[in-house]
């Protein structure tokens, strides 16, 4: 049964900060962290307040305008924003309320992953997020989160305990709700995996935190792709069942590998030495140091000025990889790389395994538990001249890795994939959509792969 009430609601005007394309700030509010794609919004609403999400939605519905959800600015196929249409932006909304009685904190839904390891790590805790500090905390979380925490904590969506969320009501309104465990424990459900713009737009979280006050990060590096079979059969079986406090990335570039992984708790000495099986292969340069979790969160960004940071244009592709790659899949990773179009190209892959094996209570929309590692191939660029070729690399690329991988991971969403519903979800998709006709059936909440109503 659908949630909503009839009747219409009376005339909406839109409140918050509102940009409109003859605003002198017009042009910075449209853009999006990739340059690849350029949306022109009809308005742009900066909401300071859950009063400012519902007006905005309810003057969307009743100008039969398309809307769409944005906090981080990264979504990676620009689905955030939309021409000719409102995006409601939930990006000013940045509050913290710690209570370190109950280790939860309730965060407002404009928080960037690296302002919540910032906040929480002055008190001494942590909530798992992923790996980029200028990434939205909303809308890594509504997908999954998965980053340097996740072994041992879970995923962001795991430890999501509540969100306030305003979805629509009425013929032509809007409402905030709770979706906890007692209140609307099926949305929370849905909002754990696949939350991103599907059923409302959520304008606060309240997570599970975490006592973390001392990390070690170990920091590995080999040359050239001589020892890549060894050093990624190493990791792919080490990485997936070591301590559960050890998560890493191992990323291969144009030039060679890197390894990156965060202990938790523990010394440089026990990094190493959990490590071994890989830093064994061949002779890497290893540094290792210790420091609070907010410190080396800090360190593990891209330098200001590097290659990453003046790269403009992004595209990935996303996988699952729940068995170990055979010698001749390493190959393949290999090939690609000595031909990357660009030098801020890369293969990344992140351990998982540990606390993702096991969902939170109540359950999640995530559907790839079982797998070993995360990976995708990815290009950064500047200027259109390469563009071509890039997106080519990467589509060739993902293709030629398919018979060893399996599922999507939406916040890394694959457009054009014939299949992306059961990539994406697997088994839960029919579910999705009926929690999806129960608070939206009007299907309000639509962009280019979003969930329809059952």
């Amino acid at each position: 049964m659908p949630l909503m009430t009839t009747g219409k609601s009376l005339p909406a005007q839109l409140t918050g900060r509102v940009i409109h394309p003859d605003s002198p700030t017009y042009t910075e509010a449209r853009t999006d962290w990739d340059g690849l794609y350029r949306s022109y919004p009809l308005v742009i609403v900066f909401a300071k307040t859950t009063e400012d999400v519902v007006n905005a939605i309810t003057w969307a519905r009743q100008n039969d305008v398309a809307l769409r959800a944005r906090s981080g600015r990264h979504s990676l196929e620009g689905w955030s924003n939309v021409s000719g249409g409102i995006v409601i932006d939930v990006s000013e909304m940045k509050s913290a309320r710690l209570d370190p009685a109950s280790r939860t904190v309730t965060v407002g839904a404009g928080f960037t992953q690296g302002e919540a390891v910032t906040t929480l790590g002055e008190e001494g805790f942590a909530v798992a997020t992923g790996g980029e500090a200028t990434v939205g905390l909303a809308g890594a979380t509504l997908g999954g989160g998965l980053g340097f925490l996740t072994r041992n904590f879970g995923m962001a969506c795991d430890n999501l305990m509540a969100a306030e969320v305003v979805v629509p009501s009425g013929d032509d309104g809007a409402k905030a709700i709770t979706a906890d465990e007692h209140n609307n424990s099926d949305l929370l459900w849905a909002l754990r995996g696949a939350g991103n713009g599907n059923f409302g737009i959520v304008t606060s979280f309240t997570y599970r935190m975490h006592p973390l006050k001392q990390v070690s990060l170990l920091e590995a590096q080999w040359n050239g792709f001589e020892d890549l079979r060894g050093v990624f059969d190493a990791w792919q079986r080490q990485a997936p069942a070591t301590d559960l406090r050890l998560s890493s990335v191992l990323d291969i570039g144009p030039d060679g590998i890197d390894l990156l992984a965060v202990l938790q708790s523990g010394s440089p000495t026990e990094a190493k030495e959990l490590l071994a099986p890989v830093l064994s292969v061949g002779k890497p340069d290893v540094s290792v140091q210790a420091g609070s979790w907010a410190d080396i969160f800090a360190r593990l960004q891209p330098p200001s000025k590097s290659a990453v940071e003046k790269a403009k244009n992004w595209k990935f592709f996303s996988q699952f990889v729940t068995e170990p790659y055979p010698a001749e899949a390493i190959d393949i990773v290999g090939k690609f790389m000595k031909n990357a179009p660009s030098e801020v190209s890369d293969y990344f892959c992140s351990s998982l395994g540990g606390a993702v094996k096991k969902a939170p209570p109540g359950g999640s929309a995530f559907a790839h538990r079982d797998a070993l590692f995360y990976a995708e191939p990815g290009a950064g660029w500047s200027g259109d001249a390469i563009t071509p070729r890039a997106q080519a690399w990467v589509a060739e690329f993902s293709q030629a890795l398919r018979p060893y991988v399996n599922g999507a991971y939406v916040n890394v969403p694959n457009p054009g994939m014939v299949d992306w519903e059961t990539a994406y979800w697997g088994d839960h998709y029919a579910r999705l959509r009926e929690i999806k006709a129960k608070y939206d059936p009007d299907n309000v909440f639509q962009y280019e792969q979003s969930i329809p109503p059952a």
